[in-house]
């Protein structure tokens, strides 16, 4: 075999795999891209309209109200669960508490259970006579229930810690599987200097986990930008837009509107931002492990 054979015989290799990754997911994209390009019910002719479906994300108020929205889950589904999840993992590492397999069994079960399901459960927990109001005037704080899934102010955040519950557990597994990386030496020769729990987390623990950190944050932003199905059992969007998601304004008009060109625009408009985010989010840390 000559020099240049060799030097494509790799490409041959990868050949069946690029076909499928561009059968499977480029060409499905490209698509989509297209679609976002015209006005069509789904159905019947199109027409050709550029961007301005795209023009229709910057112009009209629902949508940009749904990308605010989305922006704000993050908040909730990401940064909350990330610092719950550190200083879960920083105490369970440093106390090495017996029973921890099943603790990390028990916390990532909101990660095995059907959106749906747990949709349907935070549900009859936030119903005017559900279990959180329930509480709530048991101990004599009735001023404070209220109709959690119907107030235009508490509707997001209710919504937001859902996503709190469901992706912590994931965070939390994947800190304490970076923390047993670090060998037991290293903190033990730092509390023979006279390291506390807080600088020892700072100086040792924190910058070992910089890998897993990023790996979380990119799952649960994404798990942020692109939720539909807690948003369309528990509110429908409601009350009024206070919780519409670019996912769900995508399933309100290719399917209930026809505006099938619109749909594609925001859903390409989604995987940009979801794509655009993470790429900022590994670039800085990628930066700090320098």
């Amino acid at each position: 075999m000559g020099v240049r054979e060799r030097r494509w015989l790799p490409y041959a290799y990868l050949a069946p795999a690029l076909l499928l990754f561009g059968g499977f997911l480029l060409y499905p994209l490209a698509r989509s891209v297209q679609y976002s390009l015209y006005e069509w019910d789904g159905l019947g002719a199109s027409t050709f309209v550029g961007l301005a479906n795209y023009a229709e994300l910057l112009t009209e108020d629902d949508l940009r109200a749904a990308f605010g929205h989305a922006l704000v889950l993050i908040g909730f589904f990401s940064l909350l669960p990330l610092a719950i999840g550190l200083l879960l993992a920083a105490v369970l590492n440093r106390g090495r508490v017996h029973g921890l397999a099943l603790f990390r069994t028990v916390v990532f079960l909101p990660q095995v259970i059907a959106m749906v399901v747990v949709a349907v459960a935070w549900r009859q927990i936030y119903a005017p006579n559900g279990t959180l109001n329930s509480a709530l005037r048991a101990v004599g704080l009735d001023q404070l229930a209220r109709t959690w899934l119907g107030d235009y102010t508490w509707t997001l955040p209710a919504v937001g810690i859902v996503g709190t519950w469901v992706q912590m557990g994931l965070v939390t597994v994947l800190l304490l599987a970076g923390m047993a990386r670090l060998p037991r030496e290293q903190y033990e020769a730092a509390r023979l200097d006279g390291a506390g729990a807080v600088r020892e987390f700072f100086a040792l623990t924190l910058p070992s986990i910089r890998a897993e950190i990023a790996v979380a944050l990119t799952l649960t932003i994404v798990a942020a930008l692109k939720t539909f199905d807690l948003v369309y059992v528990t509110t429908g969007g409601g009350p009024g837009n206070s919780t519409t998601v670019p996912a769900y304004e995508v399933f309100q008009r290719a399917f209930r509107e026809g505006a099938v060109g619109s749909a594609a625009a925001i859903a390409v408009t989604l995987t940009a931002l979801i794509f655009a985010i993470n790429l900022v989010v590994n670039r800085v840390v990628d930066r700090g492990e320098r």
